[in-house]
């Protein structure tokens, strides 16, 4: 779906709504607000705009939440293909690092075209995610699938490979990253505290344990090793 005739405010919200609806399968007006830092009024005010929209970008229900039509979902996954698609040639082909990479791509997500998205997926070799582990919606907008496991959910023993990292902390990012604490980075829970929640990891390419509590581990995803 073209993006031309859609505005930044507008953009923002549809990707926010895949998110949101992504985990939760309905958003409130109140979790937009929240995540957009705008007014609860602000958020039903333009919700109501996009559902009297033609076509219709999302579905609402006052006090039944939000959920996006198929004409929404498709506007979502451009506007996320080319946010990915950004951070991806960012941080390969610029050498941004990972955790600078979000704030920017935010920026000129909604200003390439779509030959410049086709350019870079060309140059990156069609990349299937981007630098935090995120997938990358296909060319046809379809988006990937995987299951995936809180790190904070395993056990003393158990093996994993990192798969993705929240992306919105960047501070966070700063500090995993110098822990080597990456996607596709082979780790081994050695120990579980369970007065704190607290994990001690052993990376396979280092002996050196770090621990790492809930607020971190919460963000983390793993696939776990059998």
């Amino acid at each position: 779906m073209s993006l031309e005739n859609l505005t930044q405010a507008v953009e923002d919200y549809l990707k926010t709504l895949y998110e949101l609806t992504s985990t939760h399968g309905r958003a409130t007006t109140t979790q937009i607000a929240e995540a957009l830092k705008v007014k609860p009024a602000s958020a039903t005010g333009m919700v109501q705009k996009l559902a009297g929209s033609d076509p219709p970008l999302v579905q609402y229900e006052k006090y039944h939440g939000v959920t996006l039509t198929p004409e929404g979902e498709k506007a979502a996954l451009e506007i996320i293909r080319h946010h990915r698609l950004l951070e991806r040639f960012l941080h390969e082909t610029l050498g941004f690092p990972w955790d600078e990479v979000h704030d920017e791509a935010c920026k000129l997500e909604h200003y390439i075209s779509e030959d410049f998205e086709d350019r870079m997926a060309e140059i990156l070799g069609d990349p299937s995610h981007d630098p935090h582990g995120d997938p990358i919606p296909t060319r046809d907008l379809k988006m990937p699938r995987f299951t995936t496991t809180r790190l904070a959910e395993l056990k003393a023993g158990q093996k994993a490979v990192v798969k993705r990292v929240q992306d919105s902390d960047s501070a966070l990012l700063r500090h995993l990253g110098n822990l080597g604490v990456i996607p596709g980075t082979l780790i081994e829970v050695a120990a579980y505290s369970p007065f704190d929640q607290n994990l001690t990891l052993k990376l396979i390419d280092n002996d050196e344990p770090i621990v790492l509590g809930p607020r971190i581990t919460n963000e983390i995803y793993v696939e776990v090793v059998t």
